[in-house]
C-alpha cells in the first residue's frame, strides 16, 4: 500500500486528527481563519494532524498552524497528485501511497477523529465516505463539520432531506455533527457519541479472492 515508511520514524501518531479541507484558499478570508484557528486549537489540545500533505489553500494553512504550535504532522499523499499539490516544501511528514483509496484507509488508520473544513468534491466525498464507513461500523470516530460562515448548511439541510425521504434514520443523522467554531470542534471530539443504531457489522472476517 505505503511506497515510502521510513518517514514515519519517530512520529508521534497516537493522537492524529485527520481534516479534510480544500487545497485552495476559496473566496473569503474567513476559510483561511477558520484553518489558522483549527490548527491552533488541535494543537493546544494536545492533538496532531494526518492530512492530504498538500501545502496550498486550507490544506497547507490547517498544516502550519498545527506545525507551528508543536504538533505533530502527517500528509499522505498519491503519488500522481504530488505535482499539482504543492508537496515541493512538504510540512511535517510525509507517506507516499499508490491510490487516492490508499490514501484514505491510512487517514482512518491513523486517526481518532475527522474534522471537515470547507473544500470541494474531493473534501465532500471523503467526509461522505468516512461517514458511510461510520455507519456500517468500520469505525467508531468523531465525524464532525466546522461549519465556517454557514458553508455546510446546504449539506446539513441535505442530511435533513435524507432522514424525511426515509434514506437516512433520524439517529444516524447524528454521524455527523456540525460545528460553528474550531474550539467546539475540537471539544467534540471528546464529547462525541456514535449512535447505537448504526449497523453492528463485524469486518474482521477475511475472504481469499
Amino acid at each position: 500500500m505505503a511506497t515510502d515508511t521510513e518517514n514515519l520514524t519517530n512520529l508521534d501518531l497516537t493522537n492524529l486528527v485527520c481534516v479534510f479541507c480544500g487545497s485552495s484558499p476559496g473566496t473569503s478570508p474567513s476559510f483561511m481563519d477558520a484553518a489558522t484557528q483549527l490548527g491552533q486549537e488541535l494543537a493546544h489540545q494536545g492533538y496532531g494532524l494526518v492530512y492530504g500533505g498538500g501545502t496550498r489553500g486550507l490544506m497547507g494553512q490547517v498544516a502550519r498552524s498545527v506545525q507551528q504550535n508543536s504538533a505533530p504532522v502527517l500528509g499522505i499523499m498519491p503519488r500522481a497528485l504530488m505535482s499539482v499539490e504543492g508537496c515541493a516544501d512538504k510540512i511535517g511528514r510525509m507517506l507516499i501511497v499508490n491510490n487516492m483509496h490508499d490514501r484514505k484507509s491510512k487517514m482512518n488508520e491513523y486517526a481518532r477523529a475527522f474534522i471537515a473544513l470547507p473544500g470541494g468534491f474531493g473534501t465532500l466525498e471523503e467526509l461522505l465516505e468516512i461517514a458511510t464507513w461510520s455507519m456500517l461500523s468500520i469505525h467508531s470516530k468523531p465525524v464532525i463539520v466546522l461549519n465556517t460562515n454557514g458553508y455546510y448548511e446546504p449539506l446539513k439541510n441535505m442530511v435533513g432531506q435524507a432522514v424525511n425521504g426515509g434514506f437516512v434514520s433520524k439517529d444516524n443523522s447524528g454521524i455527523i455533527l456540525f460545528c460553528d467554531t474550531a474550539e467546539e470542534a475540537v471539544q467534540a471530539i471528546k464529547t462525541y457519541v456514535p449512535p447505537d443504531t448504526r449497523y453492528g457489522l463485524d469486518w474482521t472476517t477475511k475472504v481469499d479472492i
